[in-house]
């Protein structure tokens, strides 16, 4: 399932960029400078369908199995429509989006070791008589609908900046573990379901004109 889900997500980002590539329209390219010092890569092109109204294609990839010893593996693609309130790719807009991403991930309610109970609720006991303590993970697929905003900057002709944030709903499938054994800790027999508002997006694009 994750390398299904690796090249779709793959397969849907290229080929929206080669599909934006054949418009001939103002396209800028775009890379996320504030995730590429914590070893993620978020690039995405923008195409102007008027005045006012672009389409984005995203690509989001955080290869982390392990990252200050969390779970922290994403890979996401997005496509977002946006308004410009003076011109596209000047000023304010808002946008809507949609995403899909697999992920091997510790949500954030997640992060800190709990002790792991027994099935009447008692705490379980290792063989020197301490509890049993430890962390949890996920593994699933999630579908992203949301609402975004931000600014773009023109730095000169062909340079500038968006600054940006999104918060939308996150309907997921996936798999807990923990994290010692990797044995599941949730009770589903298959997948188990989860959805929650929560933010989605951010971050500081450089962004390169092309046409």
């Amino acid at each position: 399932m994750k390398y299904t889900m690796q090249l779709f997500s793959k397969m849907t980002f290229f080929a929206a960029i080669s599909f934006f590539m054949k418009l001939n329209a103002q396209s800028e390219i775009k890379i996320n400078a504030a995730f590429l010092p914590l070893g993620m890569i978020n690039i995405a092109v923008e195409k102007s369908l008027n005045k006012n109204f672009s389409l984005q294609a995203e690509g989001f990839i955080s290869p982390w199995k392990s990252f200050g010893g969390k779970n922290l593996q994403i890979y996401m693609g997005t496509l977002e429509g946006r308004y410009y309130f003076k011109e596209v790719m000047k000023g304010w807009y808002v946008g809507a989006y949609g995403s899909i991403a697999a992920y091997n991930l510790q949500k954030w309610n997640y992060l800190k070791a709990q002790p792991v109970l027994n099935d009447d609720g008692s705490p379980q006991l290792l063989a020197d008589g301490s509890v049993r303590v430890t962390e949890r993970y996920q593994k699933g697929l999630a579908l992203v609908i949301g609402i975004s905003g931000g600014y773009h900057f023109t730095i000169n002709e062909k340079l500038g900046l968006d600054v940006y944030a999104g918060v939308g709903t996150s309907q997921s499938i996936y798999r807990g573990y923990l994290k010692d054994t990797n044995e599941r800790y949730d009770a589903a027999e298959k997948w188990n379901k989860s959805g929650e508002i929560i933010p989605t997006r951010g971050g500081l694009m450089l962004t390169y004109k092309i046409n």
